[in-house]
């Protein structure tokens, strides 16, 4: 239901998972529990609404997340979070106010009985972005796929960066799921690297401003349709060769 990477704002969260009613009470909170599954929503490196900081940042792709003040593991309800036993959504954003970039289903890898506590979470089931694909070897009609995939660490906080300096709207195209699909498609988007990010031989250091742009899924797919990845300039000029000069970014 939710897409790894992607934003959504609390009101769209409970849109897609049918909760009815007006904002405020449990969702308003860092933390809440629908049908069985935990939610978790925090700041990255800033304060709240309440201005208390939690002190919640990435190392690496895992998340050291500390709850509010008073959880206690021997509640059952933070016994329940922590267990595995039941999926654990977590969200987070880097500024208050804006939308929450979902960061996939948290695994907790330790749990400290600090004051405050103190959870990584990690995210097994992380899905791995297109531009990591290098190879597919031993593909069988009807059998399972082998992929291998040059893994290159990627922090989590990159995208949402990249969309506080360029926004949700199409690169190329224009296209504004949210203006389209209102509060459902808000926050909604991909984005791209313009420097394919497996031509790297090497560690690199990315700079979300600069090396990353958001782009819609079909433009997204077509920058990647042919074995050397087009720039957002080719892919421009390629929609205007076909509109006859025609095409504007809508």
């Amino acid at each position: 239901m939710f897409v790894i990477d992607q934003q959504y704002t609390r009101a769209a969260i409970r849109q897609l998972l049918g909760v009815e009613g007006t904002r405020g009470g449990k969702w308003d909170t860092g933390h809440a529990r629908h049908d069985g599954e935990h939610f978790i929503f925090c700041n990255i490196d800033i304060a709240g609404r309440t201005g208390h900081n939690y002190n919640n940042f990435f190392e690496g792709e895992e998340l050291v997340w500390h709850p509010r003040e008073g959880a206690k593991l021997t509640h059952p309800a933070f016994g329940d979070l922590v267990s595995g036993t039941a999926p654990v959504h977590v969200f987070f954003r880097l500024a208050d106010h804006d939308p929450f970039t979902y960061a996939g289903v948290g695994s907790a890898v330790s749990v400290q009985d600090t004051i405050p506590i103190e959870v990584r979470w990690g995210f097994p089931d992380k899905n791995t972005h297109p531009d990591d694909l290098r190879t597919l070897q031993g593909v069988v009609e009807g059998a399972k796929k082998q992929v291998t995939v040059n893994a290159y660490e990627r922090d989590p906080t990159a995208k949402p960066r990249c969309i506080k300096r360029w926004g949700t709207i199409c690169t190329v195209c224009d296209f504004d799921f949210g203006a389209v699909y209102g509060e459902l498609g808000a926050g909604f988007i991909h984005v791209h690297h313009l420097k394919p990010i497996h031509t790297v031989g090497a560690e690199y250091l990315l700079d979300p401003e600069n090396d990353l742009r958001p782009v819609c899924p079909n433009c997204h797919s077509m920058l990647h349709r042919r074995k050397e990845v087009l720039s957002i300039d080719e892919l421009v000029s390629l929609l205007r060769r076909r509109f006859n000069g025609s095409f504007t970014q809508i």
